[in-house]
């Protein structure tokens, strides 16, 4: 380690600051934000600088440098465009012992102003140690992403029970377990989720029991996405890897398993036609044991969990049940196969609607309003419809839908593996058959489709 990370109390302290320019405004509004009293020394000061000094009483003095300048200061920042003034800035700082940075010039340093992610009272600081400003800049868009957005409200809603936990809890080690406790908990899920009030009381039950008695369950229904692992949402994978125990479906990718957290149990309680691994109330019966015994579960579902998903099934019996329970939606198949194949579901010039619609068949019908879903300017994806595609377009087409309307079918959808199959209501269906389609698909209808020739963009196979 070259440099020592410290975060340095500024508040109402002298900082100065060498320089009038766009750098030397950056570097300003960084020091006032940190509560300094800050002082401008330049030759000449832009506007922007000038008002923002202005806004905060800040001390601007236009004339050149000199020594004296910094008398009484913490800290001193040099950044101008002249490379003997910044030195001379340097020279003089150090010789009074004052912590100095010189932008652009880390010879000259003697620390180094870090990239922040500030999410106060929570701040992270990512340096390079001057080596790779732009590095550090990526790394903080990254931090930026990935920390929850109400990380500042867990922050502060903890430093608020530090006092009541330290009077309760006298050994460190027994306050320790108290707070790792804490945020393997359900807490830090309610703030996120913004339940602040249920966090509090979480906690104050914490607080009222001896740690070994607190047994806490809660589902996670969790939207996986159509495939692809980059669609995961932030929150998802959060909970992915907070999860004791997981129940995942079929549609659920390989790689997206890969990011389950790796000691968690996993368990497979896919469908497809015909062969339910598991059947629907077991699975619902499942969730209720296993959180009752204190396990975080998650359950991990293809696309999104409210759309022909049976969700709201399963949160039925955890919500009879008693059982809290948190919703992360994710990209539905429909978007996320119509989008990676280049088909735009709504369109001015050809869709003003979308309808999702499950093509699963029932004694070998598909129960639907046929002649509503005939008419023009809409689009149709079906869900589930491979099987019945020879009934969808039949019926489409008996009900008035144009036999030669585009038709799409989209194989393993966003994935690598992904295959966009085109042809008419009047050939699709024979040439499924002839390529050997296979599920899991999406099946899209419209003029839409037409579209997909110019917008096409994702190579899959």
């Amino acid at each position: 380690m070259d440099l020592l990370p410290i975060f340095l109390n500024i508040k109402k302290q002298k900082c100065v600051v060498v320089g009038g320019g766009e750098v030397a405004f950056r570097k300003a509004s960084l020091l006032l934000r940190a509560g300094a009293n800050l002082t401008i020394i330049a030759v000449s000061v832009e506007e922007q600088l000038r008002q923002l000094c202005s806004q905060h009483n800040a001390t601007v003095i236009e004339k050149a440098f000199e020594k004296s300048d910094l008398e009484g200061s913490t800290l001193v920042v040099a950044a101008t465009d002249d490379t003997q003034v910044n030195e001379r800035v340097s020279v003089a700082a150090t010789s009074l012992s004052i912590p100095v940075n010189v932008v652009d010039q880390p010879h000259l340093c003697s620390f180094i102003m870090p990239s922040i992610v500030d999410r106060s009272p929570i701040v992270i600081a990512i340096s390079s140690g001057g080596s790779s400003p732009v590095l550090t800049r990526k790394l903080k868009e990254l931090n930026e992403t990935m920390i929850p957005g109400r990380i500042d409200k867990l922050a502060e809603l903890l430093g608020s029970y530090r006092g009541r936990v330290k009077a309760g809890i006298e050994d460190f080690s027994g306050r320790l377990r108290f707070w790792e406790s804490v945020l393997d908990s359900e807490i830090p899920e309610l703030v996120y989720s913004g339940q602040d009030n249920k966090a509090r009381e979480a906690l104050d039950a914490r607080l009222a029991e001896p740690i070994c008695e607190r047994v806490t369950g809660e589902v996670y229904l969790v939207g996986a996405g159509p495939g692809d692992p980059d669609l995961l949402t932030l929150r998802a994978l959060r909970l992915m890897h907070k999860a004791d125990v997981v129940l995942y479906d079929r549609l659920v990718s390989p790689e997206i398993l890969l990011k389950l957290r790796p000691d968690a149990e996993k368990i497979y309680v896919g469908k497809q036609s015909a062969n339910h691994a598991v059947p629907q109330e077991t699975i619902n019966q499942m969730l209720v044991r296993l959180a009752g015994e204190g396990n975080r579960v998650l359950r991990l579902k293809g696309g999104d969990p409210f759309i022909f998903g049976r969700g709201g099934e399963e949160l039925e019996s955890l919500a009879e049940a008693g059982i809290p329970f948190q919703i992360v939606p994710g990209i539905t198949a429909a978007s996320g196969c119509a989008s990676y194949a280049g088909i735009p579901l709504t369109h001015r010039d050809y869709s003003q609607s979308v309808r999702f619609l499950t093509g699963h068949t029932k004694d070998g019908r598909v129960p639907l309003e046929w002649d509503i879903l005939a008419r023009e300017q809409q689009t149709l994806v079906f869900y589930m419809g491979l099987a019945g595609l020879p009934v969808i377009c039949e019926q489409l087409v008996a009900h008035g839908m144009p036999s030669n309307t585009a038709v799409a079918v989209v194989q393993q959808g966003t994935t690598p593996n992904q295959k966009v199959l085109l042809g008419k209501l009047e050939t699709i269906a024979e040439l499924v058959v002839e390529h050997e389609i296979q599920a899991p698909t999406i099946i899209i209808v419209g003029e839409v489709v037409n579209l997909h020739k110019s917008l096409s963009w994702f190579n899959g196979n």
